[in-house]
This record gives structure tokens, sequence and C-alpha cells, in this order.
């Protein structure tokens, strides 16, 4: 090959690579501005189904539950759950020593059969009293009788006694016999009033007011007061649920109002999500709402928003108990508040496991009555083959 020739193969080469250079270049170019304007739009994207379809990780399950108290204290003769474990509605959960209550309901029977016979005897006393006033009354109408028919006979007497027709004897006989007559009736009187005070006594005693005696109901209420206290020594569970933070034994004494332990409400899940303000505007109660967990994230729960919280305490301020503490997650950044929302799990799988306090993340699909079919099925074909999706 002449001189001139390899020359010339050099230029070609050297602008052959040149090109190339410049076509990896542009192609660079090319490539990173499109990244860039891909990543732009894919923000752009998200930011928009943000709005539409606002979701956060922040969330957690949560249940309803309730400490377990004696509503009578006495020694704990009998423990029939363990911690953690399943129960259902009217389950004895544990039994009170009923032997005092017991022995305070026969108090109270006791003391209504008197009641009883005490009233039977002041009924006895009303219809005794009811007969000395018919009797008093007779007595009265008999003597004011023989009063009148002696002061009539004094009223003839007397004025034969000036013509010497009857003697003095015969006219203060009269007399006397008058007076004898209405102090009779006086003293009839007074047992008549005797024996109406000895009825309205008695009918006080006996407690009647419109049909019903109030000693009667007074012992009765006592009784079913017994009766009360003995069955509160009978603990049932309030629903179905599972018992936990259980620290007691057979043998311990429990007092009244003291919980012993808690049960969890299993019939009703929710979740508790904590939303940045920003979105707040965008939820609603009623909306739908996909749920997750983090221990199981190939299942997809349904639920539905209950209610927005429309306080959370102030961590620079004062402290208020009953309003529920957000925390920002970072110190050093001005974050938007975070606010409280909670949704009800309306369909899970029978088989999952929900337990209160598990992570979850949840999306929110307002005007969705039903949750969406899955963007991705080839991808729950996938992992469903694998078992590790249901």
């Amino acid at each position: 090959m002449s001189t001139h020739e390899h020359i010339e193969q050099q230029r070609r080469r050297k602008r052959i690579e040149s090109v190339a250079r410049t076509a990896q270049v542009t192609a660079g170019w090319v490539l990173g501005i499109g990244f860039i304007l891909l990543g732009i739009v894919s923000l752009l994207m998200f930011a928009a189904e943000l709005e539409d379809q606002p979701r956060t990780e922040d969330a957690y399950t949560r249940a309803n539950i309730i400490g377990i108290a004696p509503h009578v204290s006495g020694r704990i003769l009998e423990l029939n759950v363990d911690d953690n474990q399943p129960v259902n509605e009217g389950d004895l959960l544990f039994v009170v020593d009923p032997r005092p209550y017991e022995i305070a309901l026969q108090e109270a029977e006791a003391q209504l059969e008197l009641v009883n016979l005490e009233i039977a005897g002041y009924q006895d006393q009303i219809k005794a009293s009811e007969a000395k006033i018919v009797a008093a009354r007779a007595k009265i109408a008999q003597h004011r009788a023989l009063a009148d028919y002696s002061a009539q006979y004094l009223a003839r007497v007397e004025p034969l006694l000036g013509g010497r027709f009857v003697t003095p004897d015969q006219v203060d006989k009269a007399r006397s016999e008058a007076l004898a007559m209405e102090a009779a009736v006086a003293t009839a009187q007074a047992e008549l009033a005797q024996a109406e005070q000895e009825y309205r006594v008695s009918v006080t005693n006996l407690g009647e007011v419109k049909d019903t005696n109030a000693r009667r109901v007074a012992a009765q209420v006592e009784v079913d007061r017994a009766k009360l206290f003995l069955d509160y020594c009978y603990v049932e569970a309030p629903f179905d649920g599972y018992i936990t933070n259980l620290n007691i034994t057979v043998g311990e004494y429990a007092n009244v109002g003291e919980q012993v332990f808690a049960i969890v409400d299993r019939t009703i899940w929710y979740v508790m999500a904590n939303f940045k303000e920003t979105y707040l505007e965008y939820l609603e109660i009623g909306d739908t709402v996909e749920i997750y967990l983090m221990a199981y994230p190939q299942y997809r729960m349904k639920g539905r928003i209950q209610g927005i919280g429309w306080a959370i305490t102030d961590t620079e301020g004062p402290s208020l108990d009953p309003i529920p503490t957000v925390s920002p997650t970072l110190d050093w950044v001005r974050l938007a508040q975070r606010f409280p929302v909670r949704i009800i799990v309306e369909d899970h799988p029978p088989e999952l496991t929900l337990r209160m306090g598990a992570t979850a993340m949840v999306i929110v699909l307002p005007g969705e009555e039903e949750l969406p079919k899955p963007r991705f099925p080839w991808i729950r074909e996938f992992f469903s083959r694998l078992k590790l999706a249901n």
C-alpha cells in the first residue's frame, strides 16, 4: 500500500470515529432528556393519581377493646380462659365467690316473706278496724236513740213535779238516765274515733298505693338486687373476641370496677390511617378504600371511610388526653400535619388473621362502590401459582 492510500485510510477511520462519537453523544442527550421527560411525566401522573386516589402507608389495624371488670367484689373461684384465647359471646370467663351473695339473696327472700306476713296482718287489722267502726256506729245509733228517749221522758215528767204527780226521786232518776245516755253516746263516738284512727294507721302501715303495695315492692326490689349481684358473680363474654393482657389466677381477689383483663372485639375491624392535611379535601365519608396489610401484601381488602378526625394534639402545646396525638416523622422539616381517618373493614378473606396494631397501606377510591380489577392480573396469577397470592 502506498503512503498516500495509507493516509486516506487513516482520515476515513477518523471521520468514522468522529461520526460515531457524535452519534453516541447525541444518543446520550436524547436518552437523558427522554428519561428526564419520562420522570417528569411520571411524577405529574403520580401527583394527579394522588389527588384522584389519595393513599398512605401510615395506617394501622384497630379493633374495639373493653376492659373486663367485675360488678361485685370477691375471691375468684374459677377462671375459664387463657391469655390470647378466642371467646364467643356468652362464654363464662370467670366466677367470683358467690356464697356471700347467695346468703344475701336468702336474706332478701326471707325479708320478702316477712313483709308478706306483715301485709296479711295489716289487712286483718284493717278488716278488724272496719268491723269496729261498724259496731261503733251501730252503738252510737243505739245510745242516741236511748238518749233521745231519756231526754223526752225527762221533758214529760219534769212538769208533773209541780202538781205532785211524780216524786222528786223519779225526776232525778229520769234526769240521771238522760245524762247517762248522753255520756254513752259520747263514749260510743270516742270508740268510733279510735276505730277510725286504727283503720288509718293500718292502711298506712299496709302501704297500698294505687293497687300496688309499696312494702312488697321495696322487699321485691331487694330480692331482685340480690339476684342481680349473684348473677354478677358469673362474668360472661359480652361479644366474640380475644382475651388479652390476662394477668390473674384463681384465688386472686377481684374488686368492683377494677379491670382484670381485656377483650378485643373480633366482629368489627377498622384501620386508622393518618392522611396529610393536604389530602383531606379529597376524602369523603363513605368513600371506598383499598386496604393492604404488610403481613399479607398479596391480599387486598375492601373498606369504607367511617369518619375523618376533627382534631389532633399539638405536640408543642398543652396535652389533651382524649385527642389523638400524631407525631411528625421528621423534626427538621416543616411537614404537613396528619389527621386520623377511620376506615371500616367491610370485607376480608376468612383465612386472613387480623391483629390489632398491624401495619397497613390504604388507597382511597372516591366514587367507586367496589374494588377495581387488579391492573396487572398476570403478576397476581404468577404469585398465585407460587402460592404467594390469593
